[in-house]
């Protein structure tokens, strides 16, 4: 992915709301299977990491993107944003 397909993926992510919460127990097998069904529905989700979770934004964000087959497109605090195309109905085009 290029520079300018990352740059307009963090422009449409800005106004997005956070779907994916990252809590105490850390990346969980269910967060890998809501992390998936988001990326399958959205294609471009926003994630954060609470307070006390285990992980910080960039481990979350890496092993979330190893599980699921995305691409991180930014992290910064405790948000990350992460997109992947959908395999049925892709709806996001990037250039």
């Amino acid at each position: 992915m290029t520079g300018k397909q990352r740059a307009a993926l963090r422009k449409m992510a800005n106004g997005l709301d956070t779907i994916i919460y990252i809590g105490k127990e850390g990346v969980t097998d269910s967060v890998i299977k809501e992390t998936y069904d988001a990326l399958e529905a959205r294609e471009l989700i926003k994630g954060c990491v609470q307070q006390g979770a285990p992980l910080d934004a960039k481990s979350a964000l890496t092993i979330l993107c190893e599980k699921t087959g995305a691409e991180p497109i930014q992290f910064i605090g405790r948000r990350f944003v992460m997109y992947r195309p959908s395999r049925e109905n892709p709806r996001i085009t990037i250039e």
